[in-house]
């Protein structure tokens, strides 16, 4: 067994430092949205359905709360959908720290399969459509929807633009899974679905410097100590 003494002789491991200018973002999924009636819609915001949050989903954010309660948290970001912000809240409230939104890091947009009951049967059923846009590793497969050059484009630009609000800083980003999948794809070059699936209430870690993008961390549930059986869904 070395003694310290020796230690003092070797070079040790250096452990990852956040490099000086750069932004650690912690990107969380938010809770578990509320399920959908068949043959009813969510309500919309700007054409995305707007489900609040399950039973469940509250729980994961109150849990989400006490996992971050002393991480060094100087900004909370939101989007315009309110699973997002009623994720964040607990963890707001906790920490005294006014919700921030960045419209750009709403879900893609879905065309016909947006707003809530279509979009979750067709995964279920998992009919041409769905196995397509699985293999061509495509959102605007499915009719109307989001352009993938599009969508990557304007989560690139909101990530970019928090990025350089809070060098040195750690900020919390409550989005949702296709976009976590997204900036994560990015970031490693990697397939557009290489990281979907994030579940619900899950952190997932990203330093972003200004000349590259750091994956940390992808789908931490440690702080989740009651979950639902569900579907994996690559996103809402």
């Amino acid at each position: 067994m070395t003694n310290s003494a020796d230690d003092n002789d070797r070079i040790r491991q250096i452990r990852f430092m956040r490099p000086p200018g750069a932004c650690e973002l912690l990107l969380v999924r938010h809770g578990e949205s509320a399920a959908a009636k068949p043959g009813e819609s969510f309500p919309t915001v700007d054409g995305h359905g707007d489900p609040e949050l399950h039973p469940e989903g509250r729980v994961q954010a109150e849990q989400l709360a006490v996992r971050l309660a002393d991480e060094p948290i100087d900004a909370i970001y939101v989007t315009t959908l309110r699973r997002t912000v009623e994720t964040a809240t607990p963890l707001a409230t906790q920490r005294g720290i006014e919700l921030q939104v960045e419209p750009d890091l709403r879900e893609v947009f879905l065309g016909e399969w947006e707003g809530g009951t279509i979009f979750r049967q067709k995964m279920l059923e998992r009919g041409p459509i769905a196995q397509r846009m699985f293999e061509e590793q495509r959102w605007d497969v499915i009719p109307g929807a989001e352009p993938g050059e599009a969508f990557a484009a304007r989560v690139r630009g909101a990530i970019t633009r928090i990025a350089e609000r809070h060098r040195d800083q750690t900020v919390v980003v409550v989005s949702h899974g296709g976009v976590i999948g997204q900036i994560l794809a990015d970031a490693t070059s990697s397939r557009p679905f290489a990281f979907g699936g994030a579940d619900n209430a899950s952190i997932s870690q990203l330093v972003v410097t200004d000349d590259r993008w750091i994956v940390r961390r992808f789908n931490d549930t440690a702080h989740l100590t009651s979950r639902l059986s569900t579907v994996s869904e690559p996103l809402t």
